[in-house]
Order: C-alpha cells, then sequence, then structure tokens
C-alpha cells in the first residue's frame, strides 16, 4: 500500500522512537481491511504486505486470531483470498516459520493457566468476567490460551493486529480502547499505539461516522465506480466514494467549488497538473473555469464535504470525458 505521511510515523517493535515497519503496517492493513470484509482492498493489501515482508504464516496466524473479534465467516473469507493470492505466487514471497501445533491444545487445564496469565497481563490487572462464566470462560482458555499460545506472531504483533481490525470496525469502542491499553502492556510503547492508530486514520482505513447517504443515482453516469451522497444542509453535501471511484473531468462556470476531506483518501487534479493527495483536514477552492477531477485512492474509501462559493448568475457544471485508467493507475 502507499506510504502515508511515513516521515512522522515513529513506532516500531516496543521500542520509543523507531519508525513503523512496511511489515507492521502491512499487518495492520489486512487486519483492518478482513474486520470489515472489503475482500476487494484485503487482496491489494495482502500483496502489499508479502512484498514488504509479512509471511504467509504470520498472515493465516493473524486470519485465525482474529476470528475471535470478527467471526468466523470474515477469517475463513480472509483465508480464501490469500489462497487465491497464493495461486500466483511469487518467489520472494516467505513461507515463514513452520507452523507447530500448540502443546496446551491437548490439555486444557494448562491452557486456561496460561491464558488466565496472558490475559491479567494484556488488561494490567486480573480479570473475572462473572456477569457471564462462559465468555470468562473462552477469554481464558480459548482466546488468550489456546489462540494466543501460537508462534507465528509475538505478543506485541498480535495487539497490532487487534488494534487494527477493531479499528475498522463501528460499535466497538469500549474493546478498542482496551487493547490500546493492552498493546502497551504487551510490549508496544504508546507512541506505537498513538501513531499506528493516526497511521491507519491518514491511510482511511478507520471507520469514521460521517453519513454514506444514499446512491448518487443522478449523476452515475459521471463516474467510475459507486459514490453516495448525503445532503449536510445548507448546501453542503457529503460525497463518498469506494476505491478506485472517480468522477469525469468537470468544470464549474461562474462559481468556486470548495471541497474539504473529512475521511480515507482520495486524488485532487487539475487539467495539466500534478495530482494532489487529499486526507483528513486537506480543503481545495477550485476555481471557476477549471477543468479538473477527484475520487478515491485505489485502496481506500474517500468522502469529503462539497459546497459552491462566489455563484454568479448562470452558473452550471459541464461534464466531460471519463479519467482513463492510464491517467488514473499512474497514481502513487
Amino acid at each position: 500500500m502507499a506510504t502515508v505521511n511515513a516521515q512522522r510515523l515513529r513506532v516500531g517493535d516496543g521500542t520509543s522512537g523507531m519508525t513503523l515497519t512496511e511489515r507492521q503496517k502491512g499487518l495492520a492493513a489486512c487486519a483492518c481491511l478482513m474486520a470489515q470484509g472489503d475482500l476487494e482492498g484485503l487482496e491489494y493489501a495482502m500483496r502489499s504486505a508479502l512484498n514488504n515482508g509479512v509471511t504467509i504464516n504470520e498472515l493465516k496466524e493473524a486470519f485465525s486470531q482474529l476470528y475471535a473479534y470478527t467471526g468466523f465467516p470474515r477469517s475463513l473469507n480472509a483465508l480464501g483470498v490469500l489462497s487465491k493470492v497464493l495461486e500466483n505466487r511469487k518467489p520472494e514471497w516467505q513461507e515463514g516459520k513452520p507452523w507447530t501445533r500448540p502443546k496446551v491444545w491437548d490439555d486444557a487445564e494448562k491452557a486456561l493457566k496460561q491464558g488466565t496469565e496472558v490475559q491479567t497481563k494484556l488488561s494490567g490487572r486480573a480479570f473475572d468476567y462473572a456477569f457471564c462464566p462462559q465468555d470468562d470462560y473462552y477469554l481464558k482458555a480459548h482466546l488468550f490460551g489456546d489462540i494466543f499460545a501460537g508462534d507465528q506472531l509475538t505478543p506485541a504483533d498480535r495487539e497490532i493486529v487487534t488494534v487494527a481490525a477493531l479499528s475498522g470496525l463501528e460499535g466497538v469502542d469500549p474493546q478498542l480502547a482496551a487493547h490500546k491499553r493492552g498493546a502497551v502492556n504487551m510490549g508496544n510503547s504508546q507512541e506505537l499505539v498513538d501513531e499506528l492508530c493516526a497511521w491507519l486514520d491518514d491511510m482511511g482505513l478507520v471507520k469514521h461516522k460521517w453519513p454514506k447517504g444514499e446512491p448518487n443515482t443522478a449523476y452515475v453516469q459521471y463516474f467510475i465506480g459507486n459514490s453516495y451522497l448525503a445532503d449536510m444542509g445548507g448546501g453542503v453535501h457529503n460525497v463518498t466514494f469506494e476505491p478506485r471511484c472517480r468522477n469525469n473531468w468537470h468544470i464549474h462556470h461562474k462559481q468556486v467549488q470548495v471541497l474539504i476531506c473529512v475521511s480515507g483518501r482520495g486524488w485532487y487534479q487539475e487539467w495539466g497538473k500534478e495530482a494532489v493527495p487529499m486526507t483528513p483536514g486537506t480543503v481545495i477552492a477550485i476555481p471557476a473555469e477549471t477543468t479538473h477531477w477527484h475520487g478515491a485512492a485505489k485502496d481506500s474509501w474517500f468522502q469529503h464535504l462539497t459546497y459552491h462559493k462566489d455563484v454568479q448568475e448562470g452558473a452550471s457544471n459541464e461534464w466531460l470525458e471519463p479519467v482513463t485508467e492510464e491517467v488514473y493507475n499512474k497514481l502513487k
């Protein structure tokens, strides 16, 4: 995946002041996209992760662990994508450490004991969920016992994967907050956790609460891919683009269009100029009579607010030709 603001993302393997590695980014991106069920984006991220040092067996371990957080269907779907990707395996992709069956799988009492110790370390205190003894046992014996007993990922890696997956889901704020703390307890620095989350946000992987709206059917002929439109009131609209979606080249006559990126990553380009990346907080005022287009990055959803100002009598939009694959695919 493309690196966004990598120079300011200073995280590492439990050591403050190190840069987030491409391997860590790969694990995090795959976990987040797997949790969201975005199989197209996951395939792209998976190839990038394998290119950047994540091993095949590490991905298997990550997707297996995450079934406990995202459910078996998404875990199995992710493993299916990995199997598909490996049909055209590159020689440089690493198999990784051979998988071995954890010994605690054959001793339920030992798994419970070991899992209780792991849970206590991750939580920072003894944790007993007396309200539901079933879940208390499942957490201790199965999640933190059986699953965490695998040796493909370190405890620190496991929490990077878990934080990334939960960051991609809605309605799991208490669990995400707990695992952000747990990630530090399992060997990551606080800087790592904070900046990992910032990187996920910059990459457009974090779920935001901006309304997606309804399918943008009135303008579908002027878009490649699916877009959605939400009326925010006061002449302001929120436009949501799926990955790779973009509008045609177009011109706003006798009016200035303002774009404010609120989520994800995208592009803005004027005719004859280099494309400008858009991330949350980017504001672009498009002069009247300027030929341009805007849309999502290849591997990210993208949302921007839009409104018009300095509107003169006779203002209108003129739609032109689509942005070709040749032009779009050059963007990195």
